[in-house]
């Protein structure tokens, strides 16, 4: 008695579809992502359990490293070049259209201002090398830090200030740092911090 063959079906799989969906997923998250900016110290914030979100537009961030060091940063281009054109006012010193241009892609700045000029004459390379040795002064004498925040609300006064301190900051770093702000009347800002998980048991 012969044997009936059976029909040998094709195992190929057809991706067409899992291919679609997998560029709509990229798609989707490269659009709806937020780029976290790069930092030219690293911070460990303290924790806390609040879950206040900070808003994504008109921000201002202060970064302080353990050491005390303040660095900025500006979400909108031109509020940034309009406020280092404002603080080179101040300070008696102009800057060209190519520096500004350079200015206002930084991620982070932290620079003081007598030495902002040879900063942005580096590569970005070099930039990134040495721009945790700055800081913006801070100091009775020579409080740039202030005269940044003033003429930033002068570029935009919508700003929210954000505040990322390392635990380990020097408190009359932090005490200086809010004085400023409250001799200019912002009394609001927010302080950005690690989420504590709470236990259940205590």
């Amino acid at each position: 008695m012969s044997k009936v063959k059976v029909a040998r079906k094709s195992t190929r799989i057809d991706m067409t579809a899992m291919s679609d969906v997998t560029v709509l997923l990229l798609t989707f998250f490269m659009l709806t992502s937020t780029f976290v900016k790069k930092e030219p110290v690293q911070v460990t914030t303290p924790a806390s359990v609040s879950e206040i979100k900070i808003p994504e537009t008109n921000i201002l961030s202060i970064l302080i490293d353990p050491k005390g060091k303040v660095f900025m940063s500006m979400d909108k281009q031109g509020d940034m070049v309009e406020t280092l054109t404002k603080v080179g006012a101040d300070y008696g010193v102009t800057f060209t259209p190519a520096e500004l241009q350079k200015f206002k892609l930084l991620p982070t700045f932290g620079v003081p201002i007598k030495d902002m000029k040879a900063f942005l004459a580096l590569k970005s390379e070099q930039q990134d090398k040495v721009l945790a040795n700055y800081g913006i002064p801070t100091d009775s004498i020579d409080n740039q830090f202030k005269v940044w925040i003033k003429d930033a609300f002068v570029a935009n006064s919508e700003l929210r200030i954000a505040i990322k301190a390392d635990q380990k900051t020097p408190y009359k770093v932090i005490k200086s740092i809010m004085t400023s702000l409250q001799d200019l009347r912002q009394n609001r800002y927010n302080l950005i911090t690690a989420l504590k998980n709470e236990t259940a048991k205590k």
